[in-house]
C-alpha cells in the first residue's frame, strides 16, 4: 500500500490541472496515489478528469474546501494525506521531503512546505500559518525573500493548500469544519491538534509554487472578506475555553477594530461587519472543543504562541513596509 494519498479539491480549476498534474508526474518519490475531489465544476473539469482517467470523486454541488477535502480524507486508506490546491506546481522532491518530515515523530499532525509565489519566484507565499492573540491569522513570510525561510521550525498550523497530514489524527480531533466552507479551516484543525498535544512543522526542503486565489480569483472580495470574518468568530469560540476567551477579549476586540479599519480602506467594511455579525448569530451551531484538565499545559503553550504570533506579525509587517518604501525610492 502507498504511504500517502494526494487529495486535490477542484472547483472550476480546469486551467490549472495540466501544470499541476505534470508537476506530480515529476515527483522523485512515487509512494503516493492521487485522488481529485471535484466540487460540482461547470468549466469542463469533469470531462477532462474522466478523459484522462484520473481517480476522482464527483460531487454534485460545491461543498466548499472543507467539504471536498473531508470526502477525500475519508476515502483515503493511506497513513498520510496531502491536501494540494489545483493552482500549484510541486518541485520533484516535494512529496518525499514531506513524508520524511512527518515520519520523524508520531506527535506531528501536519507539515507545511515552502510555498513560493509562482509569478514571483524570489518571494515567499507561505512558510506555515500563524495565529495571534488579536485573532489575526496570517501567512508566515508572505512577500519576503525566499532565502530567509530555509530553516525548519514549529508553526501554529499548516497551510492546507499543500500540506501533509497524519490521517488517523482526524478521527481523534475531528475533520475540517464544514461550517467554515472555506478560509481559516486549516488554522482551526491545526489549533485542535495542538490542544490535543500534537504539533505542526514547516519543512523548507519541500517546495511548491503557488498561484494563490486560483479559485476565488482575487486576494480580497466580498465573499472572502465576509466568510473569513465569520469563520474568525467560530475559530476563537470553538477552541478557547471561557476563561481564555475572557483573558483575550480585549486583544480580540482590538483586532476586530483594526480589521474594520483595514477593510474600510478597501471598501469592504460592510462585508466584514456582516461576517462578524453572522458569526456571532450562528456560533452556537459550531462544535466547541471540550475542555479537559489534562490539556491545560497545551492551552498555556498555545496562549504563549498567540502572543508570539502577534509579535511576529508586527515584525513581518514592518519589514514589508520597509521593503515597499525601498522599492518606491528605487523607482523614483
Amino acid at each position: 500500500m502507498k504511504k500517502v494519498t494526494i487529495i486535490i479539491p477542484n472547483y472550476n480549476g480546469l486551467k490549472f490541472m495540466e501544470p499541476c498534474m505534470a508537476a506530480l508526474d515529476r515527483q522523485l518519490c512515487r509512494d503516493f496515489q492521487l485522488l481529485v475531489v471535484d466540487n460540482g465544476s461547470t468549466d469542463g473539469s469533469v470531462e477532462w478528469l474522466k478523459e484522462h482517467g484520473l481517480p476522482s470523486i464527483f460531487l454534485e454541488t460545491n461543498t466548499g474546501f472543507s467539504g471536498a477535502v473531508n470526502v477525500g480524507i475519508r476515502a483515503a486508506k493511506t497513513p498520510y494525506v496531502i491536501l494540494l490546491n489545483n493552482d500549484t506546481e510541486a518541485e520533484p522532491e516535494y512529496v518525499g521531503e514531506l513524508l520524511k518530515a512527518i515520519e520523524t515523530s508520531p506527535k506531528i499532525f501536519s507539515v507545511s512546505p515552502k510555498m513560493i509565489q509562482l509569478y514571483h519566484k524570489e518571494l515567499m507565499d507561505d512558510a506555515g500559518d500563524m495565529y495571534s492573540i488579536m485573532g489575526w491569522a496570517y501567512q508566515r513570510g508572505v512577500g519576503q525573500e525566499i532565502e530567509r525561510y530555509d530553516r525548519p521550525c514549529h508553526i501554529f498550523s499548516s497551510c492546507a493548500g499543500a500540506a501533509i497530514y497524519r490521517r488517523e489524527v482526524f478521527e481523534e480531533i475531528g475533520y475540517f469544519d464544514e461550517m467554515h466552507f472555506a478560509y481559516l479551516e486549516d488554522i482551526d484543525v491545526g489549533y485542535r491538534a495542538k490542544i490535543a498535544g500534537y504539533y505542526n512543522l514547516y519543512c523548507p526542503s519541500a517546495k511548491v509554487f503557488h498561484v494563490g486565489s486560483g479559485t476565488s480569483g482575487s486576494k480580497y472580495n466580498s465573499f472572502k472578506v465576509k466568510l473569513a470574518a465569520r469563520n474568525n468568530v467560530y475559530l476563537n469560540y470553538k477552541n478557547m475555553p471561557a476563561p481564555q476567551l475572557l483573558v483575550n477579549s480585549l486583544p480580540i476586540a482590538a483586532g476586530i477594530a483594526g480589521k474594520y479599519c483595514f477593510f474600510k480602506k478597501l471598501g469592504f467594511e460592510k462585508d466584514y461587519v456582516a461576517g462578524v455579525l453572522e458569526g456571532i448569530r450562528t456560533v452556537k451551531k459550531t462544535r466547541k472543543v471540550p475542555y479537559r484538565k489534562e490539556d491545560f499545559r497545551n492551552y498555556l503553550a498555545i496562549e504563549w504562541e498567540l502572543i508570539y504570533g502577534a509579535a511576529l506579525y508586527i515584525y513581518e509587517f514592518s519589514r514589508r513596509q520597509i521593503r515597499k518604501k525601498l522599492a518606491s525610492a528605487t523607482k523614483s
